[in-house]
């Protein structure tokens, strides 16, 4: 697969590279949406108690539904390159489902690790809010986003800190 700056992926859950963008344009909302939708959860009729030890580990809390886009901004920019802006429609489109309209989402900008943490981190939360504010232009309430820079400190290839998927964008259902 082409590294170079034009290279865009698709990441479902940590899964991996899914396809570059030459291969398919954009995902489709309903494959944000069934990414993002929270699991369901039965009803308490005929709940158990059970006593637990002190001593007993406690369950691990399961990860948010999330979805991770490697959206395309100009070279040290928060401008939204045209090649993503189909991936980002689609996106708005998924968020504004009846599946998703009563959920909250996080936009998590991400980079990778070229360059000074302080700017990477400036970078990630610029990022973050263009896409923020792509989404509020396509009728996302902006009450149901709240944009976070994470820099550099959460790469999705730890392997190769400089590899373009730990430039992206994650969506994380808040509810």
């Amino acid at each position: 697969m082409n590294r170079g700056h034009k290279t865009v992926l698709l990441l479902l859950l940590g899964l991996g590279p899914i396809c570059s963008f030459s291969e398919v344009v954009a995902p489709t909302a309903e494959q944000m949406i069934q990414q993002l939708k929270a699991p369901r959860t039965r009803g308490l009729r005929n709940l158990t108690v059970e006593a637990v030890s002190p001593l007993a580990p406690l369950a691990t809390v399961p990860e948010k539904p999330s979805l991770s886009l490697l959206i395309q901004f100009d070279f040290n920019s928060a401008r939204v390159r045209p090649e993503s802006q189909q991936a980002l429609a689609n996106l708005s489109q998924a968020l504004q489902s009846p599946e998703l309209l009563g959920s909250n989402f996080s936009i998590e900008g991400h980079t990778d690790a070229k360059g000074r943490s302080d700017q990477n981190q400036k970078l990630s939360q610029q990022r973050a809010h263009a896409v923020s504010d792509f989404l509020k232009k396509w009728g996302v309430a902006e009450a149901r986003l709240v944009a976070t820079g994470k820099g550099a400190s959460e790469l999705a290839n730890s392997a190769d800190p400089f590899a373009p998927e730990n430039r992206r964008v994650r969506i994380v259902n808040l509810d």
